[in-house]
């Protein structure tokens, strides 16, 4: 660096003063600070990474502190009496209401300021910051750093199998200590938790028994802020935290179902690991489980007793502890009571699911109550009698169910007819390693990629398909994009020449065409989103590089690898069914296309690119795949997704269609395209 720093960038480091200033009523948005960071981070300003990127931490953490604080104190200060009147109701939560603004901007600033976009909302929640972070802290010869920024991001993203591979390096780097591989967002619950697990296999029971306790404490209060920070505005299956209502109950109703709707899933977040989708089995109700034969082992039969009664709340059909329950009464000759935090736990569940059915109901959404603790998974029989027990105990964290279903294998089809005569073969599922899988050549000339990639130059935008993010991925490459609708107006508007903006809308159905007849499909195969994506290495952060172009994924379901399960829920687009991909060149290095078994480990299968070759398979859990580091170069290619589905057909294909008809027809060319983005199917 020169020592030369623009206004902005001065500007930028006194806001960031000030936001670190615990004396000033002003937070930096955490959102300002990441884009600060990540632009600094292109600009190899390595420094002003970790700046503004341990600032943008700082103030994610305390906006979320703020807002809990703010909301409990709040609530404490305006509490229901047993007054109850419409008027008495409304006063305290205008007063609830004026007192949180007040409390917020007092220690924040404007709330407006602090209005951040989803799209960063979930980089945090997935901990890319860290991946940031640990790329700057090696650049600047801090290991130990790095290693705490690798483990932290590693947490919640174990399928990253390279970050993986870097923590294993830092192992051998001088200077760096088995304590700075910390979690530095560890959940204080979880920790205590895992912790007391550990010591109750080593069989240290006093030791396990303080932990669990612990653990329980923590729970409890991170339940509590976990509901508060539902407080805020909340998506309930599609339907916007809002809606205009003429009925002025109705509107609070439909916004108390979505905020008790994300109070009431507090269980699972609070039994859900970083990264996983899948919550720890049975969590809570665990706790209760190894505390009453920790208690036992240490001969505190009272505290046994009343944690054996607690389990029994969660599962009253439990033969083993119930069992347990009537040897401890025996032994003590008297009843207990079960812990009153969990019973009120209990019981506040209970109730909030009758509000929710009801909500619900006038919302006009269907409502399913959760599986929390179904599941008694935990000890082995023989072990949970205390008369007959080693005090051996395995831990089940993962539920057996399975949450996507393979197509049966007599419907799986391929080796149909490939349309076209120069299409040629390389391989099916068989050669692939796997079900419903094709690698083709020749699917498009050279010519025809040479005119692709001049296309693709002439219309992409950095970030285009991935709401505006530059690198979406991986933050050593930069992703560029457009659809055929965009190369369409683009043509209309004389940028590009309408011969090459065709020539994507017609290759991309010369595909939709080869899918949908190899495969052998008895009903049609509609478009659900088509993208020329280029994605180009960045230069200067390619040494010693082994992450992922694209992590491994399904598509339409949530590959959790350490489960074995790939759930088709939202945000999944659980209506594709496949996909495709056409490559331009193969001038590049890295880059290969590669499909794993479902550990996102073991690959099954490499392709690499070349002009005119195409991979296409089934979208679900049955075909994980992504595409290995893009080192040097640009690698370019039409992406395809798929639906058997016609209500979920794209719209701007559909949009696209009339556009080519008319110019078919060329009957509105002088008039202009008619195109609104906003139409409805």
């Amino acid at each position: 660096m020169d020592g030369n720093f623009s206004p902005a960038a001065i500007f930028s480091v006194v806001l960031l003063t000030l936001a670190l200033s615990p004396s000033n009523a002003f937070l930096e948005p955490y959102d300002l600070l990441y884009n600060n960071a990540v632009q600094a981070f292109y600009d190899s300003e390595y420094e002003n990474v970790v700046l503004y990127m341990e600032g943008a931490l700082s103030s994610y953490t305390e906006v979320r502190r703020t807002r809990v604080r703010c909301r409990l104190r709040c609530q404490d200060q305006h509490p229901f009496d047993g007054t109850f009147t419409d008027q008495r109701f409304f006063d305290v939560v205008l007063r609830r209401a004026a007192c949180m603004n007040s409390c917020i901007e007092e220690k924040l600033g404007s709330q407006s300021l602090h209005k951040v976009s989803e799209d960063v909302v979930q980089d945090f929640q997935r901990r890319i910051p860290y991946n940031y972070l640990q790329l700057a802290y090696q650049k600047l010869k801090q290991p130990d750093k790095a290693a705490a920024a690798a483990h932290t991001y590693f947490q919640a993203n174990p399928e990253h199998v390279e970050m993986g591979q870097n923590l294993e390096q830092y192992k051998d780097v001088q200077g760096v200590q088995e304590e700075h591989f910390v979690d530095r967002e560890a959940r204080p619950h979880q920790r205590s938790f895992t912790a007391a697990v550990k010591l109750y296999d080593r069989g240290d029971y006093d030791g396990a028994i303080a932990l669990f306790e612990e653990a329980l404490k923590e729970y409890y209060k991170v339940d509590m802020e976990c509901r508060a920070l539902c407080q805020w505005p909340q998506k309930f299956e599609g339907h916007d935290h809002l809606r205009y209502r003429y009925s002025l109950h109705e509107l609070i109703s439909d916004h108390f179902t979505q905020v008790l709707h994300c109070e009431h899933e507090c269980v699972r977040d609070l039994a859900t690991r970083p990264g996983r989708l899948s919550p720890m089995e049975n969590y809570l109700p665990l706790h209760y489980d190894y505390l009453q034969f920790a208690y036992y082992q240490v001969e505190q039969l009272e505290e046994a007793l009343q944690c054996a009664l607690t389990y029994l709340l969660f599962h009253k059909e439990e033969e083993f502890v119930t069992e347990n329950v009537e040897y401890y009464r025996q032994i003590l000759g008297h009843n207990g009571k079960p812990r009153e935090e969990a019973a009120w736990y209990l019981r506040r569940h209970k109730q909030e699911l009758e509000l929710l059915l009801i909500g619900s109901k006038t919302m006009g959404v269907e409502f399913t109550e959760g599986n929390y603790w179904s599941s008694t998974g935990g000890r082995d029989d023989s072990n949970r009698i205390p008369s007959g027990t080693d005090g051996w105990m395995e831990y089940v964290p993962i539920s057996e169910k399975k949450n996507f279903t393979l197509v049966a294998p007599q419907q799986l089809k391929e080796g149909g007819p490939l349309v076209y005569d120069s299409v040629q073969l390389v391989n099916n599922s068989a050669a692939l390693n796997g079900t419903q899988r094709v690698l083709l050549d020749h699917v498009i000339s050279e010519e025809e990629c040479s005119d692709l990639r001049h296309l693709a130059h002439a219309v992409t935008m950095a970030g285009d398909g991935y709401r505006g993010r530059m690198s979406p991925h991986t933050p050593n490459e930069k992703f560029e994009g457009a659809t055929v609708l965009k190369t369409l107006q683009y043509g209309y508007e004389g940028r590009v020449p309408m011969r090459s903006a065709r020539l994507f809308y017609d290759i991309s159905e010369r595909a939709r065409r080869i899918i949908e007849s190899y495969f052998l499909l008895n009903s049609t195969l509609h478009f659900s989103y088509t993208h020329l994506v280029c994605r180009t290495a960045i230069t200067g952060q390619q040494d010693h590089r082994n992450d992922l172009s694209h992590p491994i994924h399904a598509d339409n379901c949530l590959l959790d690898p350490e489960a074995n399960e790939c759930w088709k829920e939202p945000p999944a687009y659980t209506y594709r069914d496949y996909s495709a991909l056409l490559y331009l060149n193969g001038d590049f290095e890295g880059g290969e296309f590669i499909f794993t078994e479902m550990d996102a480990k073991t690959v099954t299968a490499s392709v690499k690119p070349k002009c005119g070759r195409m991979v296409g398979f089934s979208s679900g859990g049955e075909n994980p795949h992504g595409v290995k580091a893009v080192t040097s170069g640009q690698r370019c290619a039409v992406a395809l997704w798929f639906t058997l589905d016609p209500l979920f057909r794209e719209l701007e294909r559909l949009q696209a269609d009339e556009v080519i008809q008319a110019l078919d027809t060329q009957a509105v060319w002088g008039q202009g395209l008619n195109i609104n983005p906003k139409d409805e199917l």
